[in-house]
């Protein structure tokens, strides 16, 4: 079949080079801009760019694929059977949409109805969901609302997960029902499910501000954040007119005091909560390296009785 891929992270590289792998012909790849990054600003290329150039592929990457008729006009004269949309972080314009005959085949990291919209691994953690999963549905002019070609089985959640690496799961359980969606697609012999838009739940773009951390919350909505914010937002507190990022966190049982108070316990860096006690593994002051509690407090025993947040 021929394919037009359009996606930008490591997890999307994977699918990409199961298609390849499998014999289907990538006639192009899109992906997001080179990005700005670290403090000299140093351009860097998307996952899949690296990738799709390394394999030879046509690769492209416009600012947007909106009222753009140069790029309409490349996309529908390669003639593409199928579009397989990736974690793109673009949103296709209705025009693009109707392009391939076949349809463009969107990979969504959540058993649909449940979790549309642009966060859903993270929306997900932070429910405290026992279990998600993995869509593959035709991509509309709505927000995740096509029809489901295709989902995973539940895929039962620990309550220990990071949003990075369960999204890594879930792109990888996707490699077979993408192969067999595209075969049953070339055949004619797939029926695709409307989606009940009465059972459905929407996750919001999250932003910097998210991962703030309110003490007055409880301990458990907390830990969830460390988990769900994994790599972005990331979760973070003030001490001193310093942001100090929490990077690992665990449950403990304990009494409190004050929301945001830290309380040292042998070395443990322990803080109270609206309801519960959190307990610091890891965390990194503003303008130092990562630390272990441990190794953090031996730094700034002086932490001890502050209250973070304020």
């Amino acid at each position: 079949m021929k394919i037009i891929f359009f996606g930008s992270p490591n997890d999307a590289v994977q699918l990409l080079d199961s298609l390849i792998t499998a014999g289907h012909e990538i006639a192009a790849v899109y992906t997001q801009p080179d990005r700005q990054v670290g403090r000299g600003l140093t351009k860097q290329a998307t996952a899949v760019k690296i990738f799709s150039e390394q394999c030879g592929l046509e690769t492209f990457t416009p600012v947007s694929l909106r009222d753009d008729e140069e790029e309409f006009a490349r996309i529908s004269n390669i003639g593409a059977d199928a579009f397989v949309v990736v974690a793109y972080g673009r949103i296709l314009p209705p025009q693009i949409l109707d392009i391939p005959p076949l349809g463009v085949i969107n990979v969504h990291p959540s058993l649909l109805p449940l979790y549309r919209g642009p966060s859903p691994v993270s929306t997900a953690i932070l429910d405290g969901q026992s279990y998600t999963g993995v869509s593959l549905m035709l991509l509309d002019a709505g927000m995740d609302t096509g029809p489901v070609l295709a989902q995973s089985l539940p895929i039962n959640l620990s309550g220990r997960e990071r949003r990075g690496e369960l999204q890594t799961r879930l792109f990888k359980e996707s490699k077979s029902l993408l192969l067999d969606v595209l075969t049953q697609l070339d055949l004619g012999t797939i029926t695709p499910v409307i989606q009940d838009n009465a059972a459905a739940s929407m996750t919001q773009l999250l932003r910097r501000s998210d991962g703030e951390i309110d003490w007055t919350t409880s301990a458990v909505y907390i830990e969830r954040m460390v988990r769900a914010y994994d790599i972005w937002p990331g979760t973070f507190t003030t001490w001193n007119g310093k942001n100090v990022k929490i990077l690992e966190s665990q449950l403990i049982d304990g009494p409190t005091t004050n929301p945001g108070e830290v309380v040292l316990n042998s070395g443990h860096l322990n803080v109270s909560t609206g309801d519960g006690l959190l307990e610091i593994i890891q965390l990194q002051l503003e303008g130092r390296q990562a630390a272990m509690a441990p190794d953090f407090v031996r730094g700034y025993p002086q932490i001890n009785g502050v209250i973070l947040g304020n």
